[in-house]
């Protein structure tokens, strides 16, 4: 089985949540979950992000949304493109923990002990 991460990191890339789903789940349910554990200023994320639903959600919080418009969109929103350029602290967070084996190649069998491998990667990178 395989299974995909969901992060969210600080403005510095270090993780503040991590959730473990199935690989073929999609990547905007796992957003509202896990932005609700944390408070962000702003919320920075790729185009697979922009539902109508989801943004409701963060603008009812009073987060800036920080996610470009699909290309399919009706409406254009905007996007603070400049804030935008930030959003590979993600990818880099991504290629850090790809750094340990036995996370890149899933060592691990069960999801319990793949995600509490993962959450010692992270003590690692704040403690770095």
């Amino acid at each position: 089985m395989t299974t995909k991460i969901h992060a969210i990191v600080d403005a510095l890339g270090n993780p503040l949540e991590l959730s473990l789903t199935g690989g073929q789940v999609h990547d905007i349910q796992q957003a509202e979950p896990l932005t609700a554990r944390i408070d962000p200023s702003a919320m920075l994320g790729d185009k697979g992000y922009d539902a109508d639903r989801y943004i409701s959600y963060l603008q009812a919080r009073g987060i800036q949304v920080v996610i470009p418009p699909k290309a399919n969109r009706k409406i254009k929103r905007e996007c603070d493109f400049v804030l935008y350029c930030e959003r590979n602290l993600v990818e880099r967070f991504f290629n850090v923990i790809k750094h340990f084996r036995g996370i890149a190649t899933r060592y691990e069998k069960t999801a319990r002990n793949f995600l509490a491998g993962l959450h010692l990667v992270c003590a690692l990178i704040w403690l770095k």
